[in-house]
């Protein structure tokens, strides 16, 4: 990932800088909060989607960098808002934001994160763009209500895991690539080829995700193995172990999601692996980053399109 962003460094920074600029407020919890969060770290991975997008198109303009920090303001609300409603306490390798200053404070500065990617939006004057960021936006709170809905379900289905994520997860990479090929002028196959990029990029990474949640060390993951047991998530290496285990392991699993329990975390993780579980998903992962990589052949050749090939490729082959 260095050697990635090293293509494209100077913007990098630009919209760090950006970041912090606009995390300023007269109210100081609301700078705190932000800031705890931002500094955190992390991939980076959408608004770094947008610059190499933006380089692979002709090149990055002061719009990309400012909508690479609006799309990471949305991420990063999102990420204040999920950890409270899933109780996180332990995100990046470190207490979560609601952990450190309380639920209520998360909430709100993660509103304050929305209302000014939103401000961000309407400076670019491009309705096309805020357009579709407001349904990405709207689509993803579905998302969210969707998997709540859900959780404690062990009946949820692989079509409905995979509405699931690309509400929540995939549809903010896929509005990463389309808006940095809006701004680029790119025509619209050309826009919607990188939406559909985005879109099974999204879904391969959130699919090795759930396969780190029973194999990551969580000294790596910076998360607690056996979280999304916790949270009653009936993700695809759970949906595919009750489906192919033992009358015994699929009676274990259904009672973990029910009771919202990692009580058993080792006999689950034994009946995933036996299962071929994670084998399972990860050639499910495999399949959206073909169709990914696909999409990718829109794009003239050059750095920033093997840039996007390599993180494509990344998002498959992690340990965190």
């Amino acid at each position: 990932m260095q050697q990635i962003r090293a293509n494209v460094a100077t913007e990098f920074e630009q919209v760090n800088r950006l970041i912090v600029e606009q995390l300023h407020s007269d109210v100081p919890m609301v700078e705190n909060v932000g800031h705890y969060i931002v500094d955190a770290g992390g991939k980076r991975l959408r608004p770094l989607l947008v610059l190499l997008s933006a380089t692979a198109l002709g090149a990055c303009s002061p719009a990309h960098i400012k909508f690479a920090a609006i799309i990471e303001f949305i991420h990063t609300a999102t990420l204040l808002h999920d950890d409270v409603v899933d109780i996180s306490s332990l995100r990046r390798g470190r207490p979560t934001a609601n952990a450190e200053f309380g639920n209520a404070p998360s909430v709100l500065v993660g509103d304050f994160l929305y209302t000014r990617a939103f401000q961000l939006m309407v400076q670019l004057a491009d309705m096309d763009i805020l357009s579709h960021m407001a349904d990405t936006t709207n689509t993803i709170a579905e998302g969210e209500v969707l998997q709540l809905a859900r959780a404690g379900q062990a009946g949820t289905t692989e079509a409905q895991y995979l509405d699931v994520i690309t509400r929540k997860t995939a549809i903010l990479f896929a509005a990463a690539c389309y808006g940095a090929a809006g701004l680029s002028g790119a025509a619209l196959p050309v826009r919607q080829a990188m939406h559909r990029f985005g879109l099974n990029l999204g879904i391969a990474f959130q699919m090795i995700d759930d396969v780190l949640d029973y194999e990551g060390d969580p000294a790596t993951m910076g998360k607690n193995v056996g979280d999304d047991l916790t949270e009653g998530k009936t993700t695809l290496p759970l949906i595919h172990a009750m489906r192919e285990g033992s009358d015994a392991q699929r009676t274990l699993i259904e009672a973990a999601i029910s009771g919202k329990s990692a009580e058993h975390i080792g006999e689950i993780v034994d009946a995933v692996r036996q299962c071929g579980s994670l084998a399972y998903t990860r050639e499910q992962a495999r399949h959206y980053h073909d169709q990914a990589l696909l999409e990718l052949e829109q794009l003239p050749p050059g750095t920033a399109r093997r840039s996007l090939e390599r993180i494509t490729h990344l998002s498959v082959h992690r340990d965190h």
